[in-house]
């Protein structure tokens, strides 16, 4: 058993995280500001017999991760982030104070208790992918937003302490990720969105012209992604990507959500000056380190997640 902290383990993709460090039998720490997470997503794991602490506070926090810290933990899964890249774009202070200096908070405490720090990174910090070879882990970066900007931050500044340090790092990347627990309205993810409105009776609106595309990695093969990334040392001071291996348009991916061309409508774009035109992913790398590789089709996945949808009034 490992004692571990996830930052951000309230939130969409921290939850599954979360459940699947229980499952595989560790004790775990869930520190989240509820800014973006909720608490009810964890709820049910407040059950597994006193093996999952939540603790509502801030990564900004010094004094409290001083405090938290102090627990030595194994590993910290660090997910904890401003996450939304008009936010970033109207508001880049936040996203940079949270992405940036929270991520060096962390970095700090975790060197002094030999902490593993895995730090979850983007898709967004690449540039278009080109041809069908897709984005590998050397592909060229492009900060289009402040969100992208922020996380290149960070991701240097955890690099930089497994070069200064030896400290255990590893950055991820894992692309456009979905599923159950996601939000449905706002930026919550565009199947999210699409299901709900779909559900609802509501057209589905495309931004732009529709034709950009997406590589839509299942919730369940993204956790299981992260958490063996933090077990693996093979992994430590590299950056791994973790995507489907094939991308959709988002017009097609409405069409196989909704099925009928009429409630398909294309609106003005929201921030087309950070819209990547074109994101594959080449997992290969997380394949050979990892042995990891994703189960989830995107026609299961979207299934099981407007299963999800259906089946509570959570969202």
């Amino acid at each position: 058993m490992k004692k571990i902290l996830v930052t951000g383990g309230a939130g969409f993709i921290g939850r599954w995280v979360v459940k699947k460090l229980l499952d595989d039998g560790h004790k775990v720490w869930v520190l989240d500001d509820l800014s973006n997470g909720r608490e009810v997503n964890i709820k049910e794991f407040f059950e597994y017999d006193g093996l999952v602490k939540f603790i509502a506070g801030d990564i900004k926090d010094v004094g409290l991760l001083e405090t938290l810290f102090g627990e030595k933990f194994d590993i910290c899964y660090h997910l904890g982030a401003s996450i939304n890249v008009q936010d970033s774009i109207d508001d880049p202070r936040t996203t940079f104070e949270n992405d940036a200096v929270g991520t060096f908070n962390v970095l700090e405490q975790a060197k002094k208790h030999d902490t593993k720090v895995v730090f979850m990174s983007t898709c967004m910090v690449y540039d278009k992918a080109l041809g069908e070879m897709g984005i590998d882990e050397n592909h060229p970066t492009k900060p289009a937003s402040p969100y992208a900007g922020s996380k290149i931050s960070a991701e240097n500044m955890v690099l930089s302490y497994f070069y200064a340090y030896g400290m255990p790092t590893v950055v991820i990347r894992p692309f456009n990720t979905y599923g159950p627990y996601q939000k449905t309205g706002g930026e919550g993810g565009v199947v999210a969105v699409f299901i709900k409105r779909k559900l609802n009776g509501e057209s589905l609106n495309i931004y732009g012209d529709g034709t950009q595309t997406r590589d839509l990695l299942y919730v369940e093969d993204c956790a299981r992604f992260v958490v063996e990334s933090g077990y693996s040392d093979k992994v430590n001071g590299h950056i791994i990507n973790a995507g489907l291996g094939k991308d959709i348009s988002i017009n097609e991916l409405a069409k196989l959500i909704i099925q009928d061309d009429s409630k398909i409508k294309h609106v003005k774009h929201i921030h087309p000056q950070s819209e990547i035109a074109k994101l594959l992913c080449n997992y290969n790398k997380a394949k050979q380190l990892l042995g990891w590789e994703p189960r989830v089709a995107l026609e299961e996945g979207v299934k099981r997640t407007e299963e999800w949808i259906k089946s509570t009034n959570l969202i």
